[in-house]
């Protein structure tokens, strides 16, 4: 009997030793540890199930550089990588991790994405976008899922979890990764702690080629914190969602199928509002300063041209606004006293304000071209719009009375939708690329930031959207989050 459980342990320790060589590992090339980890890590491939258990150490797989050990394969072209992952329960660090990883290259600060699934387990979408750059990531609304799943379309990377051994859903969420052929696919695990090895295990472990676009849509909302720029699902639905607000509370508000919804931003089932006879709701709509009522535009009567109305958040009779059509709104004052809107008169788009309780509308700008998106500064001195009158469409500011118009942006993209934060210390906007009219949906787009003292604009987060990312304010109350919405086309 000792005799035999040493020839196990001894078969067991051969192979582990000759898979940290160049050899092939079952689906893998080889493996190798990245970064400079203190202890060496290894692989055993267990014959009976094809199942990898793999040890990593490694301070980290964060910031912008990494160290972990890395079963790995090179690859052209989509690809996918699935895999049913369990971290054994130990003593170690929360922050350890497994991961379904895509990298340039095997150099510590390559450009990557990863689907990791933490000690603690906290699951999320992981990505460096350029050499020795920091790394952001996309965190999943489900914790500890049984099964992960990575893949790369195109020029986007996502990633979908299976709670409990169920069906891969997509977790939400994806971006935009630019990766030289071939690249590096495989599994990865990182100790969190360089003076220790921490161990996970891979099975029934899927390599498929991807190769199709698909024409199923996924919209995600989600969240995305200024400070670190990480980004956070909030819930995914393969209906179109767009424009969401953030209430005085931590609820969510936005249009689908012409009605609107409430959900709590931790997550959870929408619930319709009720918009009485308004049942084409667009998306332009928004929250009143005190919180207690919505402002909708709508086109389900007569003409079927939007119109503005108001309504109690909590439930009430509903309130024409604009008489004239089609009117867009976008801001409301900070004394929620006035409404600014884009509206269409005598076929020329311009930015107009109106008496929350209504009355004569009154006209602020009169360029020739395309005025829209208009937004108040928190202090109620501006009103920041989008116009393309210098070709592009730019992000402008004038006063409230429409003196004095300035532009802001000046650069490659066209740029749409200004909102300022509560505190009045940044400006967000959506950029399309400079070859794009309109606002349309299903686009390339960046989210950017700017100081509103003035200063260069940083980018947020690179997505796949566009019409109904950002249409409205979608700050939180704090201004320390910003909610938005991406899409995905799936198979």
């Amino acid at each position: 009997m000792h005799a035999l459980r040493f020839i196990q342990r001894f078969s067991i320790f051969i192979t582990f030793c000759c898979l940290t060589s160049d050899a092939a590992v079952g689906l893998f090339d080889s493996e190798s540890d990245v970064g400079s980890p203190a202890r060496r890590g290894g692989t055993i491939l267990n014959s009976s199930d094809s199942s990898y258990t793999i040890s990593g150490g490694g301070s980290n797989m964060w910031f912008s550089t990494d160290a972990f050990h890395f079963v790995w394969k090179k690859v052209s072209g989509d690809i996918s990588l699935a895999a049913d992952i369990a971290i054994p329960t130990s003593e170690g660090d929360p922050h350890r991790k497994a991961v379904l990883i895509i990298r340039q290259s095997l150099e510590a600060d390559s450009p990557y994405a990863d689907a990791a699934i933490h000690g603690d387990g906290l699951t999320s979408l992981q990505y460096r976008e350029t050499k020795a750059a920091r790394t952001y990531e996309i965190q999943s609304n489900t914790q500890g899922p049984k099964r992960l799943r990575i893949e790369k379309r195109g020029r986007y990377v996502s990633m979908s979890v299976g709670a409990n051994g169920t069906d891969l859903k997509p977790a939400g969420g994806s971006f935009r990764l630019e990766l030289q052929e071939p690249y590096y696919i495989g599994l990865g695990v990182c100790s969190h702690n360089n003076d220790r090895l921490e161990t996970a295990t891979f099975s029934n472990v899927e390599l498929n080629n991807r190769t199709v676009l698909g024409t199923n849509l996924l919209s995600t909302l989600e969240t995305i914190t200024i400070a670190s720029k990480d980004r956070r699902s909030v819930w995914t639905t393969t209906n179109r969602i767009e424009a969401p607000n953030w209430t005085k509370g931590s609820d969510l508000i936005f249009n689908s199928r012409g009605r609107l919804f409430q959900i709590p931003v931790a997550g959870g089932i929408p619930v319709e509002i009720d918009t009485g006879i308004a049942n084409r709701c667009n998306n332009d709509h928004g929250i009143s300063p005190d919180g207690k009522s919505l402002v909708i535009s709508d086109q389900s009567q007569g003409d079927r041209k939007s119109r503005i109305y108001t309504i109690p958040l909590l439930g009430g009779p509903i309130k024409l606004i604009t008489t004239n059509a089609p009117s867009y709104w976008y801001g409301w004052s900070p004394d929620g006293q006035t409404l600014a809107y884009c509206a269409e008169r005598g076929g020329e788009f311009d930015v107009y304000t109106i008496p929350v309780n209504g009355g004569e509308e009154r006209r602020l700008t009169t360029a020739k071209g395309l005025d829209d998106g208009p937004d108040y500064s928190p202090d109620g001195n501006h009103i920041y719009f989008n116009s393309d009158r210098t070709g592009t469409m730019q992000v402008w500011r004038m006063k409230t009375d429409g003196s004095d118009q300035k532009q802001i942006t000046d650069d490659e993209f066209n740029n749409w939708f200004p909102h300022s934060s509560p505190d009045g210390k940044h400006l967000v906007f959506l950029s399309y690329e400079k070859d794009v009219k309109g606002h349309p949906e299903d686009k390339d787009v960046t989210l950017r930031i700017m100081p509103l003292a003035g200063g260069k604009p940083e980018v947020l987060a690179k997505l796949f959207g566009g019409q109904g990312t950002i249409n409205v304010p979608s700050w939180s109350p704090d201004s320390r989050r910003l909610s938005f919405v991406s899409y995905q086309r799936l198979p």
